[in-house]
């Protein structure tokens, strides 16, 4: 758990840190060479959020910069 997250689910209570944390496992970034992975496992929080945002990040998988879909795996 990145420093954020650690933060987050100490102060929060238990019910909200364990939904947020399962909110989060449901966001997914998706690389256009097709690696995807949670915003939670990437060391982000994603909780009550709504849209589908663009990210540029560095691909752990290609090692190109590329924008990065964020979409929620239940609205696919």
């Amino acid at each position: 758990m990145t420093f954020i997250q650690r933060c987050l689910t100490a102060v929060l209570p238990k019910a909200w840190a364990e939904d947020m944390r399962a909110e989060s496992l449901t966001w997914m970034m998706r690389c256009p060479c097709g690696y995807e992975r949670s915003i939670w496992e990437s060391g982000g929080i994603r909780w009550k959020a709504k849209g589908s945002p663009r990210r540029l990040l560095v691909c752990p998988e290609c090692g190109q910069r590329t924008w990065h879909t964020v979409y929620r795996e239940s609205e696919v």
